[in-house]
């Protein structure tokens, strides 16, 4: 008897659904464009829908001896051009971070991998001070925490973070701050000094008011309600504190656009600033992903919202347009922060084009370069 004469298409392999892992963003570990080989999971009958005993997935973080640490950009869409990034991926997990694909470039997927797998530049303070030290380096604003977010879990055990703030005070230079986390309260007293002399400002990014949003859209990012609480303590301090409601993500979060400005707003923000969900490479099916898993019943109808934005594709890079949208849609979301903005006073200049650099002056000190030694594995569970 010839079994394969009793094979049908009813046989062919099930993929199995993906399923949300708890404090992780990304659902899947999906492969990175420049990957040769992929592989897929299937069900061949072995396969069962059951939990993992609750047992945490692990991260890992390697120390990396760094060759560089600012980055450059000429984008017309940024207000700055210099940035500063001591982590390469990051544990908060953004389903939605435009900075996933990055984690490619290393061999690593951009899902799971990228807020599991993640690399501590440990010498990225004696770098700053080698790159201010050079007899070319001209003074500009420091975006610092773009890419990936500077305060984020592990920086509790690193401080990068704080010794590259440690660098910029002594040698006077404008720093701008972006996070999602409440650990930016330990450098306070740098901050706020800095601050005095107009040096630094600091953005806090909420997406949403949602706890139950957050949880699955940023997992392990402070939650909406301590960020506002973050926004407080920094104005308190008389550190200027902005709010980046990025991105807004239709039918998902976008709603609660005003809410969220008028909580910043009494939390003492003074300025504003909003993105629209971008999914360049990777990015696009993983959140398309995380939208079948957390919401399916909406799936279809965010997609087609998204792409009324972007001339009917899920993504257009176009400079001027990319982080705004075009189309009657992204004009809407521009007329309703515009508008709130204006009502709540949170339309003044967020001042990073006037942090003074008039005062820099070059490190005293210059460490010798830093030897590489070993890959320095560290386990972290949380």
């Amino acid at each position: 008897m010839n079994h394969d004469d009793d094979f049908t298409e009813a046989d062919q392999w099930i993929v199995p659904p993906l399923k949300a892992q708890k404090g992780r963003g990304a659902v899947s570990n999906l492969a990175g464009r420049y990957e040769i080989q992929t592989t897929e999971a299937v069900d061949d009958g072995w396969w069962r829908d059951e939990d993992d005993n609750g047992q945490p997935v692990k991260t890992f973080v390697t120390k990396e001896v760094a060759k560089s640490i600012l980055s450059r950009n000429s984008s017309p869409d940024l207000p700055f051009s210099v940035s500063l990034n001591p982590y390469r991926g990051c544990e908060h997990g953004c389903i939605y971070c435009f900075a996933r694909p990055t984690h490619a470039y290393l061999g690593l997927s951009p899902g799971l991998d990228f807020e599991t797998r993640l690399y501590a530049k440990i010498n990225a303070a004696e770098l700053l001070r080698r790159e201010l030290a050079s007899p070319s380096y001209q003074p500009s604003s420091i975006a610092l925490g773009v890419n990936t977010d500077a305060y984020q879990p592990c920086d509790r055990h690193f401080q990068l973070t704080r010794q590259v703030l440690e660098v910029l005070r002594e040698c006077e230079h404008p720093v701008g701050l972006i996070t999602k986390s409440s650990l930016i309260e330990r450098d306070i007293d740098i901050i706020a000094a800095m601050a005095e002399k107009q040096q630094a400002v600091a953005a806090v990014t909420i997406t949403t008011l949602d706890h139950n949003i957050s949880r699955t859209l940023e997992p392990r990012a402070a939650s909406p309600t301590r960020r506002l609480q973050t926004i407080r303590k920094l104005a308190d301090a008389g550190i200027p504190v902005a709010v980046s409601v990025a991105p807004i993500i239709p039918f998902v979060t976008e709603q609660e656009l005003e809410h969220v400005l008028a909580g910043a707003h009494e939390a003492g923000a003074t300025s504003a600033g909003y993105t629209v969900l971008r999914l360049p490479w990777e990015v696009n099916p993983l959140f398309q992903q995380w939208l079948e898993t957390h919401f399916p019943e909406r799936a279809e109808r965010v997609m087609n919202r998204i792409r009324d934005m972007r001339g009917g594709k899920d993504y257009d890079a176009e400079f001027g347009s990319r982080m705004h949208g075009e189309g009657m849609w992204a004009d809407l979301f521009r007329q309703r922060f515009r508008k709130t903005v204006a009502r709540l006073g949170l339309d003044r200049n967020s001042r990073y084009h006037t942090l003074d650099d008039s005062r820099f002056r070059k490190p005293k000190v210059i460490p010798p370069r830093a030897k590489k030694h070993g890959d320095g594995q560290l386990d972290f569970f949380g």
